[in-house]
């Protein structure tokens, strides 16, 4: 995932009342559901999905491709967070925001 991007988010996505304690099946659900988009790059981490896209267009609909996923599993009612950096002054790879934290850090 080095391609630079101007949007960079965070998404989780859980169904709810799905009589399940564990979210995995459902999350593999909607992962594949955006994964062959072009122009969009994520990386699955244990607690959200991390989306890079060059516009937000592609960021929302991953999210919209991911929701009807979950529902098409026959869940009822999916909650979802959404946090993005849309930051147009320079283009940015995912592990940049990663490595200025480790810099700064080295620093301290």
């Amino acid at each position: 995932m080095n391609k630079n991007h101007s949007v960079i988010a965070e998404f989780s996505i859980v169904p709810v009342g799905s009589g399940e304690t564990s979210v995995s099946r459902h999350v593999a659900a909607a992962i594949n559901a955006f994964k062959n988009m072009k122009g969009l790059d994520f990386e699955v981490t244990p607690m959200g999905t991390i989306l890079a896209a060059n516009n937000l267009d592609s960021i929302f609909e991953a999210v919209r491709q991911a929701h009807e996923a979950v529902m098409a599993k026959g869940v009822k009612r999916v909650v979802s967070t959404l946090r993005i950096d849309d930051r147009r002054d320079k283009a940015r790879k995912m592990d940049d925001k990663v490595k200025a934290v480790e810099e700064y850090m080295k620093e301290a």
